[in-house]
């Protein structure tokens, strides 16, 4: 049985559990808008030389938890190590994004592509969670993650970022087969990755469904939600006598979250397009719910940021299954004092909604 957290509320409220007060944690809180982080990165370099060293990596993880009171960690990394892993060929460009030297756009490539032993290529990742754990000591719960198989495909037929997915698009209306084949491999991949951060410390799991809200509903069903639910059916959800929760996030999901919340997944995320409340009504409390602060509310004024939250813990209202996130990642222009003022806001706010909870 593993110890017990000083800091359990995130997990709690995940299973929907009654807490004290909400949590807060935030998408990218170690990136790009601190200090810190931008200065260890220009040491380090290549921005896959800090994901690869788990010494790096485990601090940038620390860094905003020495700034704020959240209630997670997140493990830094990224969602392209699996393809990566594959013999990809991942590499950033500067103002590009990520991009792959070697794409997978035909049957013959795709044919060839095969589970890479994540224990052995991934090895930083799940050595970089054992070392969070380890300096975390018990204060807080760790998030593990992946990408969704259908948004980490995207990447790889598309061979980098895109505005409108024409490639992988044009395979799923002309050679759906094949790309079931594709996704199938980043899903028994995502399996492996996503039980093996398990296996090295991690509390929570994140998927993150970045692109699915580009396809159609049918589609999406198909192609995205499909994958995830082959990945969650065999996830562990226990470890040392713990629950580990898994929260689903597709960007723009509207009401693809009724059938998000059939899964048997514990939590959404939520991005600012729906209410909190009209996505309560859709899930019909089956599920928590994270989210879903617009980012571009952290570019105002200290007054917006709280009057921000405000409105997005009314829009949840009262009783447990809230964690409050933005409705997606912090933004690399955002001032890391109102980062400051939004956490505080949740700790000083929250409590009103759980009123009937001491303690």
């Amino acid at each position: 049985m593993a110890a017990a957290l000083k800091n359990d509320l995130l997990l709690r409220a995940l299973t929907r559990q009654p807490v004290p007060r909400t949590p807060v944690w935030i998408m990218r809180q170690a990136g790009r808008y601190l200090p810190e982080y931008r200065e260890l990165r220009a040491k380090a370099g290549e921005f896959m030389s800090l994901c690869s060293n788990p010494e790096l990596a485990c601090e940038v993880t620390l860094q905003p938890l020495r700034r704020y009171s959240l209630d997670a960690a997140i493990l830094f990394s990224d969602i392209l190590t699996i393809p990566d892993a594959m013999g990809l060929g991942l590499y950033f460009e500067a103002g590009e994004g990520p991009k792959f030297e070697r794409p997978v756009r035909t049957a013959a490539r795709i044919h060839k592509l095969a589970v890479p032993d994540v224990a052995e290529k991934l090895a930083y990742v799940f050595d970089a969670v054992t070392l969070v754990r380890r300096e975390l000591n018990g204060a807080l719960p760790l998030i593990g993650f992946a990408g969704s198989p259908w948004t980490v495909a995207t990447y790889m037929v598309e061979g980098g970022s895109s505005r409108d997915f024409s490639r992988i698009k044009g395979m799923a209306r002309q050679e759906p087969a094949l790309l079931d084949e594709l996704l199938d491999v980043v899903a028994r991949s995502t399996i492996d990755y996503l039980n093996a951060q398990i296996d090295a410390g991690a509390q929570a799991i994140m998927i993150f469904d970045t692109w699915g809200s580009a396809l159609s509903p049918e589609q999406y069903r198909r192609f995205s939600l499909q994958r995830m639910q082959q990945v969650l059916d065999e996830l562990q959800r226990e470890k040392d006598g713990q629950t580990i929760p898994v929260i689903l996030f597709t960007k723009g999901a509207g009401e693809l979250l009724t059938v998000m919340a059939e899964t048997g997944c514990d939590a959404l995320g939520v991005d600012w397009t729906t209410d909190l409340g009209q996505a309560r009504r859709l899930t019909g409390d089956k599920v928590a719910l994270q989210g879903n602060l617009d980012p571009a509310v952290l570019r105002g004024s200290p007054e917006a940021v709280e009057q921000g939250v405000a409105e997005v813990l009314a829009s949840y209202g009262d009783g447990p299954g809230h964690v409050f996130n933005l409705g997606h990642g912090i933004t690399p222009d955002v001032d890391p004092d109102n980062v400051g003022v939004l956490v505080e806001a949740v700790h000083r706010l929250s409590p009103a909604y759980h009123s009937d909870i001491s303690g």
